[in-house]
């Protein structure tokens, strides 16, 4: 009875055939494009001929609408331009005592003596430095931004919740506001509003909404059902049931999104520095960029590292309870006290200002006059060590950035590696190719055999030399087949609309940058991680570097790339890794830390070395976690593009920089969508992942 079944075909053969059909036809179709494309350039080469003026028409749309809405916002930029004076006078007028009293209070009862001390530290540096006029302008920009994010944030919160119809729209539209560079929407907001402090005001309430948007949903929504019905049977109106009953149960939640919302405003005034010129620390951080100041780029850059530290202790402090409890300081803090507090702390103020109104307090000569002698030392040491320095540079250029670029075919000539692979070296590596995709095939399934040997033609061809019709129908039945019709084609059409307008060269810079910044975050910041999770001693020297490099604005991270390694596609990858390294040490560790500790038993009860139980056990059952943190490293890369362009890459942030400085709307637009475009299908793409390998593994 049981012969025929032991002879039966195996159904799961059959499963697997109509989905590896597809993928057969592509290889087909790579091996006569990579065959035919000397003869017919244009499989690699989109021709301008064939491209689109959509930049064009939407200009022409872009200058009608403006020329009617104008004046309207013309009006709302000096309607909001009073109240912006307001602010940077009223900081202007405080006195750093009175300030400095204020924030140790605030500090104090947020998380206890450790923050009022960093924060007294923090201001003190501030103030020597000689900064203070320009951080308070600052913290201008971030007080009046911040409550236009928080309350269009809430509002648009309470919608999506309230609406369940239309939190897809919604949704849609928070992907675009978190993944469209900055600088692409700042082009219409200058068309409509003019240059000025304004324009970065608004430019940073925008970009900070969305933070606020998701926590306010995630707040209402986790509001349990019992406590909502307990309200309705008190008697409740809707309108008491949401403002006393709901509100204050999300509350936390919501003040995590206060937070967020926060960080986001403070990392904005660097771009808003660019639009708004006016004296603050995004500026002074710009300027001395420009002029190569690398001792006044550090100490600026250095202000606003601290600053965005401090605010975020401090929000973070008010939205969450201590998980060790409130410290004695913050005891003795009660809400009584801290009002107290603060009223002292502007009695004081109104005091020294009584007794000398034209005192500034300040130091006459701060740090940042006398970084002369750095800057010239900066510049000897970067001077002096420039063998070692272009060196690296050098060896990852024609390493791995070259490889990426133009192929081990485009990069084993005479003019860049300086030798000829002969055609012996090109079998071997296609021998290599093959034996490492059957390896896999036998390990983990035909899926890593495909991506082997994709990985071995991008190798062999590199990002510049693959045609264009292979790589888009290669992604859009990859993104079919994991996440259904509906993702196939949004990549196809996403992909489309970047090929006609004339942005695949762009494309393919941005894809191989972020590609290789991406991996090389992976395999060090993972490294981090799983060491992290192994050594508590570890964690606890990397948690304040990730808390600093998470917390610093993006333009921060130029800095010292650009320092020691110029302009360039090096200095870029740099800032880029430096920017988005923290989410994989964070999330492997958290994934290695949390892996079910009986399952660990098991496998080291069966003899399992640690390495063994490490690759076998934890990994994949941390798979998903770790996926999350690839999610959210290949968001961060592509949200430096923007700000790499500014030291020399030639991909889709380069794109959007140029047309913000030529005020070139459409292509701004187009460019900016592409990067947005990116970023979504990639979020697609590994949340379906997860969500398949979750359902699979129950």
């Amino acid at each position: 009875m049981t012969a025929p079944a032991a002879i039966a075909p195996s159904p799961q053969r059959f499963a697997i055939a109509p989905a590896l059909l597809p993928w057969c036809a592509l290889a087909v179709l790579t091996a006569l494009c990579l065959l035919l494309k000397t003869e017919l350039p244009w499989l690699v080469n989109f021709p301008k001929e064939w491209t689109l003026p959509l930049a064009t028409y939407i200009n022409a749309v872009t200058d009608v609408v403006v020329a009617v809405v104008q004046p309207g916002f013309r009006a709302l930029s000096a309607l909001l331009d009073a109240p912006m004076r307001g602010a940077r006078l009223a900081l202007a007028w405080l006195p750093w005592p009175a300030v400095m009293l204020a924030v140790a209070a605030l500090a104090l009862k947020s998380s206890g003596e450790r923050l009022a001390i960093f924060a007294l530290a923090t201001l003190a540096y501030i103030l020597l430095a000689g900064y203070w006029p320009q951080s308070m302008n600052t913290l201008a920009l971030v007080l009046l931004a911040v409550p236009i994010s928080i309350v269009l944030g809430f509002l648009l919160g309470v919608l999506g919740h309230a609406r369940p119809r239309w939190r897809p729209v919604l949704n849609g539209a928070l992907d675009l506001m978190q993944t469209v560079p900055a600088f692409a929407y700042l082009i219409p907001l200058l068309l409509l509003f003019g240059f000025g402090p304004v324009v970065g005001l608004i430019a940073s309430a925008i970009y900070a909404t969305p933070p606020m948007v998701r926590n306010t949903m995630l707040g209402l929504d986790r509001v349990p059902a019992a406590i909502s019905e307990a309200g309705l049977m008190s008697g409740c109106t809707r309108r008491q049931q949401f403002w006393q009953v709901e509100v204050p149960t999300a509350l936390p939640q919501l003040l995590v999104g206060f937070n967020q919302t926060t960080m986001a405003a403070l990392s904005m005034v660097i771009v808003a520095a660019i639009i708004g010129g006016f004296e603050d620390i995004g500026w002074e951080v710009l300027s001395s960029m420009r002029k190569a100041e690398f001792g006044q780029s550090i100490l600026s850059g250095l202000v606003i590292a601290l600053l965005a530290i401090l605010i975020d202790r401090l929000t973070i402090g008010f939205a969450r309870a201590p998980e060790t409890g409130p410290t004695r300081a913050m005891r003795w803090m009660t809400p009584r006290r801290l009002v107290l507090s603060l009223a002292v702390a502007l009695a004081l103020a109104v005091v020294i200002r009584l007794a000398a109104p034209d005192a500034t307090l300040l130091p006459q000569t701060g740090l940042r006059m006398q970084m002369g002698a750095v800057n010239e030392w900066l510049l000897g040491l970067v001077r002096d060590y420039a063998w070692f320095f272009n060196g690296v540079r050098n060896a990852v250029l024609y390493c791995l950035l070259l490889p990426m670029r133009v192929g081990i075919s485009g990069s084993a000539t005479p003019v860049m590696w300086g030798f000829s692979l002969p055609p012996s070296a090109l079998a071997a590596y296609a021998v290599l190719v093959l034996a490492m995709a059957v390896l896999a095939a036998r390990r983990l399934g035909w899926q890593a055999a495909a991506a082997v040997l994709a990985a071995g033609l991008v190798l062999y061809t590199g990002f510049l030399d693959l045609p264009w019709p292979v790589f888009i129908l290669a992604v859009a039945l990859l993104a079919g087949q994991v996440g259904g019709p509906r993702l196939g084609l949004f990549a196809v059409a996403g992909f489309g609309l970047i090929l006609v307008n004339g942005l695949w060269p762009q494309l393919v810079q941005s894809l191989y940058l972020c590609t290789l910044a991406v991996l090389l975050c992976l395999l060090v910041g993972g490294a981090l991680g799983t060491w992290a999770a192994h050594s508590d001693r570890v964690s606890h020297v990397l948690k304040p570097i990730c808390d600093a490099l998470q917390t610093m604005p993006q333009f921060v991270f130029l800095i010292p790339a650009l320092m020691f390694f110029k302009v360039g596609e090096f200095t870029a990858l740099i800032a880029i890794m430096l920017y988005a390294i923290v989410p994989p040490i964070r999330y492997v560790e958290h994934g290695l830390r949390h892996v079910r500790a009986d399952v660990v038993e098991a496998v080291e009860q069966m003899g399992a070395t640690p390495l063994q139980t490490l690759l076998q056990a934890k990994l994949p059952l941390a798979l998903p976690v770790v996926m999350l943190g690839l999610n959210q490293t290949i968001m961060a890369a592509l949200s430096m593009l923007a700000i790499a362009a500014l030291v020399g890459t030639r991909d889709l942030g380069q794109a959007v920089y140029v047309a913000l400085g030529k005020a070139d709307a459409g292509m701004g637009l187009i460019a900016g969508l592409s990067i947005a475009f990116l970023a979504i299908l990639a979020d697609r793409l590994i949340q379906a992942a997860v969500a398949r390998s979750a359902a699979a593994s129950h």
